[in-house]
């Protein structure tokens, strides 16, 4: 299937909840192939279901330029470790805009695969990060949210102005 189109801020989805996958088969599958397809085209490291509108708990992550995309689809973080690193973040949804942001430098976490089965694992450095970004989207927690008001207030205007 082609890419999607992608929700833009200040669309309300991206800070609603999204509902647990509860029905593994074809139809999450092409959700998947949807998102991989959106993740390409956007060009994006991570996206999740609410990024086209599907409110379901899924994520995809493509770390660099290769085949290797990963799919979470409930993931969870079960741990965080004290260590923290800081990463510029933005969002397809708000193309222009990042800031900085602080974040546990390593997580633990649970994700199914898109067959059902049950993984844990851990990620470190930039994929932690990635992953605490898009699991955050999955709660409706939109990356502005992790700023300060005034860092978040100059991010709004910017782009404001910068959509014209």
């Amino acid at each position: 299937m082609p890419a999607r189109p992608l929700v833009m801020y200040p669309d309300p989805r991206l800070k609603a909840k999204a509902a647990p996958v509860e029905e593994f088969g074809p139809e999450l599958e092409q959700l998947a192939q949807d998102l991989i397809d959106t993740l390409v085209a956007a060009p994006a490291i991570g996206l999740t279901g609410p990024h086209v509108g599907a409110m379901q708990r899924l994520v995809v992550v493509r770390l660099a330029d290769d085949a290797l995309v990963r799919v979470y689809v409930n993931p969870q973080i079960v741990w965080t470790a004290p260590e923290t690193r800081v990463e510029r973040e933005g969002s397809v949804s708000m193309p222009g805009i990042s800031e900085e942001i602080e974040r546990p430098a390593r997580i633990g976490l649970t994700w199914r695969t898109l067959s059902g089965s049950e993984e844990q694992g851990a990620a470190d450095g930039f994929l932690a990060v990635v992953l605490q970004h898009e699991i955050d989207q999955l709660d409706g927690i939109f990356w502005l949210d992790r700023l300060s008001r005034l860092k978040r207030e100059r991010a709004i205007r910017r782009y404001g102005r910068q959509r014209g």
